[in-house]
């Protein structure tokens, strides 16, 4: 039998305290002080901790949780009442939407299958939608959990900070959620006051942040926020090995797990989320269903390190979504390292719009070379966790269809 470590909402201050099921010897081993010499792999990743950071104005309370749940999944937060967040961080596709790019206002459906209505404008989302699994743990760098949770990198272009104002963005993006209902100065307004006449809503705004003035828009970001920091996979084989359990990863994934260090992976992909949370120029190619060039952050190609977790449950990848399987995107990395073709178009070469010498050294210099790639592959499936939170609300307060068209 497992061992469960303390329940999902004991709190100490500002920290959730989420359960872990460890194996009894390797409980056994972590009380008893009982270490494993660390690999050159090892000493660079980290399992995630049980503990996620929340910022002290914002502690995860369930009933801030159960606030920001039915927000998640209602309709109401968008211009024509049809797009929720859930719509495009949805649990049947790893809180991703499976997409290349993703389908917000004037779509219809869930999914890969999600399609936008005819006669109505069709205006892709111009990246792709990152899961949401673990992104209260965004810009942890070490094995303590001890990043500055009011301040923690967000998008692929880390033009927001802290998972609060995060989750107010999708709400004012004409494509994502607002539709031409309103402009986007009037977008969070427009929703404050639909949920303030709300009489349900009023009631969990009350119940949850207290006073008689709850329903705010820096409220609304903070039940958003309080719920997605529960949403997280912290028991992937990768964990249980980390925490002693030398028998949670088969040879070929501990092979693969040497691979990723050799390869040079670690550089940017380390600590416990596989992630820098920099920004690095790498020559994706464009996605030829945009009619621009996306030039990232600071209009230099350059995007954020995605995590690597839960790769399994949230394909396509990279931030347009252009790799279709994990093997399409080793592949890529091939290309960087080797000085590959220049053919642009979906999975094709690199960036035609990217100069060899933009890209990241970091990149160019991967040792890619030899056999290995299944192992690789192989280890990062060990970081795929499939017991996180699928639960849907039966109903939510506007009374409108759960989760959207």
């Amino acid at each position: 039998m497992g061992i469960v470590l303390p329940g999902r909402f004991r709190r100490t201050e500002s920290w959730l305290r989420l359960p872990v099921l460890l194996p009894a010897a390797g409980f056994a081993m972590i009380v008893a002080a009982v270490t494993v010499s660390k690999t050159a792999a090892q000493a660079g990743l980290a399992a995630l901790p049980i503990e996620v950071p929340a910022p002290p104005d914002n502690a995860t309370t369930p009933e801030r949780v159960a606030l920001g749940r039915v927000l998640f999944w209602d309709p109401v937060l968008s211009g024509q009442k049809d797009v929720a967040c859930a719509t495009c961080h949805h649990p049947a596709f790893g809180y991703a939407d499976g997409l290349d790019l993703s389908i917000g206002a004037n779509g219809t459906g869930h999914g890969p299958g999600r399609a936008f209505q005819p006669d109505r404008p069709a205006r892709l989302v111009k990246r792709n939608s990152q899961t949401i699994l673990n992104v209260g743990f965004n810009g942890l760098s070490g094995a303590a959990a001890n990043a500055m949770a009011a301040a923690a990198p967000m998008f692929w272009d880390l033009r927001v900070r802290g998972l609060e104002a995060q989750a107010l963005e999708p709400i004012k993006a004409l494509e994502e959620m607002r539709g031409d209902t309103y402009p986007t100065e009037r977008a969070l307004s427009t929703v404050v006051s639909r949920l303030e006449a709300n009489a349900e809503y009023r009631r969990l705004f009350a119940r949850a942040f207290g006073g008689t003035q709850s329903v705010t828009e820096q409220n609304l970001g903070r039940a958003l926020a309080a719920f997605q920091r529960t949403l997280v996979t912290t028991n992937a084989p990768f964990d249980r090995y980390m925490r002693g359990d030398t028998t949670a990863l088969s040879p070929e994934q501990v092979r693969g797990m040497e691979r990723f260090q050799s390869i040079g992976c670690l550089n940017c992909h380390s600590g416990p989320m596989f992630s820098d949370y920099a920004t690095h120029v790498l020559a994706v190619p464009d996605n030829p269903k945009l009619p621009q060039s996306d030039a990232g952050a600071r209009g230099e190609y350059a995007f954020r390190t995605p995590s690597l977790r839960n790769l399994g449950v949230t394909a396509p990848y990279m931030h347009n979504g252009v790799f279709a399987t994990l093997q399409d995107v080793v592949d890529f990395y091939r290309r960087v390292s080797r000085g590959g073709g220049r053919r642009g178009g979906r999975g094709g070469g690199l960036n035609p719009a990217v100069s060899r010498e933009a890209i990241d050294p970091l990149a160019t210099q991967l040792n890619m070379r030899g056999r290995g790639q299944g192992d690789l592959i192989a280890f990062l499936r060990a970081l795929d966790d499939p017991e996180f939170d699928r639960h849907i609300p039966e109903r939510v307060p506007s009374g409108l269809p759960v989760g959207g068209r």
